[in-house]
């Protein structure tokens, strides 16, 4: 596809996180099922039930444009899932499997978090107010994913290996730091 104006830009965006989208409906199946604790099991789970709301808020968007509904292969979506992929096949157990998982998921929301906001002023600039509607609401529930990833990964510390004694931890300020 020619890129020539910003609804130009927009479609292509928008095909890319569709096939993000459908991506990711493959991928968090495996991650609940990677996942030893039943909060973050749950979450995969319930993220899941979110993506295909966002997939189908998406085919919305396209069925207005006058558009069907399809995805450009999404390679930034692939390499993020393709990490999360390794996190399961490594040997890890318990909460440190968990962290990792965690970690992985937080890169793809992020990648999300981005895109659905660079598309979301795209949508309101172009005039399209229900789609921009559709992708805030949809930008929202990506942060709320982070968000309760991150209340998941502090809730894990303390069952999570350090790997040296704590004895040599050295815990350095930003205030005891100086910057040449």
């Amino acid at each position: 596809m020619k890129i020539e104006s910003l609804r130009d830009l927009y479609a292509e965006q928008l095909q890319g996180l569709y096939d993000a989208e459908l991506q990711q409906i493959k991928a968090l199946p495996k991650m609940a099922k990677a996942a030893s604790l039943e909060d973050l099991r749950v979450a995969f789970e319930d993220h899941l039930t979110k993506t295909k709301e966002h997939a189908h808020r998406i085919e919305i968007i396209f069925e207005q444009m006058g558009e069907k509904a399809r995805g450009r292969k999404c390679e930034a979506m692939e390499c993020l899932l393709k990490e999360g992929d390794e996190v399961i096949q490594e040997n890890m157990e318990g909460a440190l499997k968990d962290a990792a998982l965690i970690a992985a998921a937080q890169h793809v929301e992020h990648y999300e978090i981005a895109g659905y906001g660079c598309l979301r002023a795209h949508a309101t600039i172009l005039g399209e107010d229900v789609a921009a509607a559709f992708l805030a609401q949809t930008l929202e529930e990506e942060e709320e994913a982070d968000r309760r990833l991150n209340g998941i990964a502090e809730r894990l510390r303390p069952d999570i290996p350090r790997g040296r004694d704590q004895s040599e931890d050295r815990t350095v300020s930003p205030r005891s730091m100086s910057v040449a």
